[in-house]
């Protein structure tokens, strides 16, 4: 699989010269693997950048996950050319309970009031798929993901893709499983929460962790929902993962900022640590 950043802030896009190095839009990842549909994990505005892309290859099926329908990872939707395409088949799953709960979560946002489009409107064929947390989500498109249920106000859904023996976790937005004083940052053993986390990502080859706040800012916000790098470290070396993406940058980090945080965590011991930047591509 190769692991395409088109957006990579969290809570709002930040363009601008203070980004250009990093990137300003908000979450949208592609996956691609050989003679399977692109994969695209959440439409933050990243996504409008990756519809163009997907336009000028003539794509005609699109599998599209969401981890949760907070704005900064919706609002490209509406913006992403291949919903304008006639006759292209777009699978759209939604962390919801049935396909008419997936269908009428998205018809929110785009109902003419919060956006001017309404879903009825967009041409493509669209297929609502409802996901739900702790169960193996499996898509007609052959993509298929394990899931686990996230620490975030509304929710959240972490998923963990596999293709031909190699594994991507994507886990955004989330707040830690323990607090700092406990759990595996304390050295102590994980709890249950903590626990089924280390499991789900056991042995991953790559895991995209939200570490929007450095730790001091997220004791005091830890019901925000987001997480800080040593925590995913922590998590990620307790799990045997291979290695770690930092991601869902805080929109306050300006480019420097984020140059000094990519020094300071690539030099970590027993696991590969680099920060996600719009554009790069990794290969899982």
């Amino acid at each position: 699989m190769d692991l395409t950043f088109w957006g990579v802030r969290g809570s709002i896009p930040v363009p601008g010269e203070h980004t250009r190095r990093w990137g300003g839009n908000s979450s949208c990842l592609e996956v691609r693997a050989p003679g399977m549909p692109p994969l695209v994990l959440d439409c933050g505005t990243g996504a409008r950048g990756l519809g163009f892309k997907l336009g000028e290859e003539g794509c005609e099926h699109v599998q599209i996950l969401f981890s949760h329908l907070h704005t900064d990872h919706l609002f490209g939707l509406p913006f992403f050319g291949p919903v304008f395409k006639p006759g292209c088949r777009i699978e759209v799953g939604v962390p919801a309970w049935s396909e008419d709960e997936a269908r009428e979560r998205i018809a929110r946002y785009l109902n003419g009031a919060f956006h001017p489009l309404r879903l009825r409107e967009l041409v493509a064929s669209l297929e609502f798929v409802p996901v739900r947390p702790d169960r193996t989500a499996v898509f007609s498109s052959g993509w298929q993901a394990g899931t686990l249920r996230l620490l975030h106000p509304g929710g959240s859904i972490g998923y963990r893709v596999t293709h031909e023996g190699r594994s991507l976790a994507y886990i955004t937005d989330t707040g830690p499983f323990s607090a700092p004083t406990e759990g595996l940052l304390a050295g102590e053993e994980p709890g249950p929460a903590e626990a089924r986390l280390v499991s789900f990502l056991e042995g991953a080859d790559l895991v995209v962790f939200d570490t929007m706040f450095d730790q001091d800012a997220c004791v005091d916000r830890l019901h925000w929902g987001h997480s800080f790098p040593e925590y995913a470290i922590a998590v990620c070396r307790a799990a045997k993962a291979e290695r770690l993406v930092l991601f869902h940058h805080d929109p306050s980090f300006d480019d420097d900022t984020l140059d000094a945080r990519a020094a300071q965590y690539e030099q970590t011991d027993g696991l590969v640590v680099t920060q996600a930047r719009e554009g790069d591509t990794i290969q899982v």
